[in-house]
């Protein structure tokens, strides 16, 4: 037990992890702590932030919180944060939903680290691109958000290759 929370191990764990975040606009402690809590239940991302923001007991309106997260969160970087959590990989439990009906660990992996790539990369756009659009600061990471826009554009309206090798053979009779 520790008297301020940033000196414990959670906040050192958070610290040596925060760095991957904040190309996201989330690089705290706090938020990367969060985000790992909520491999385990979606829901452990609410109940950690009110531990480590020490919210103890909140009004209904929940005034207490909007000034406390206000100065840790920008408008898009709170953006980027709920769809990385949303897009992430889901709980445990989920997780091994995915691992009986795959019934391969390395497509479960594989799973796993498709979500959580994608949630980076669309949180990675969300981030750059509206703190490029909202202040004007256009950097390495908005041309990387550029570049992954552009990748998700091609994926969606790339032709089908497959389309033009494919044969249906229908029986005579279904056609009458």
């Amino acid at each position: 037990m520790v008297e301020d929370l940033s000196d414990g191990l959670l906040a050192s764990i958070g610290q040596a992890i925060a760095w991957i975040f904040a190309p996201l606009g989330w690089g705290n402690w706090q938020a990367a702590v969060a985000a790992i809590t909520g491999l385990v239940a979606k829901e452990n991302v609410v109940g950690t932030f009110g531990i480590l923001y020490g919210f103890a007991e909140v009004a209904e309106d929940g005034e207490e919180i909007w000034g406390t997260l206000a100065q840790s969160f920008t408008t898009v970087s709170a953006y980027s944060f709920l769809v990385f959590n949303l897009l992430c990989a889901p709980c445990f439990a989920a997780i091994g939903a995915i691992k009986r009906e795959m019934n391969n660990a390395k497509w479960t992996w594989f799973a796993i680290g498709y979500q959580t790539l994608l949630a980076y990369g669309v949180s990675l756009c969300i981030y750059q691109l509206g703190t490029w659009f909202t202040s004007g600061s256009f950097g390495i990471g908005a041309i990387v958000a550029l570049l992954l826009v552009a990748l998700f554009i091609y994926l969606m309206v790339r032709p089908y290759k497959e389309s033009k090798s494919l044969k249906v053979g229908a029986k005579a009779g279904a056609a009458s």
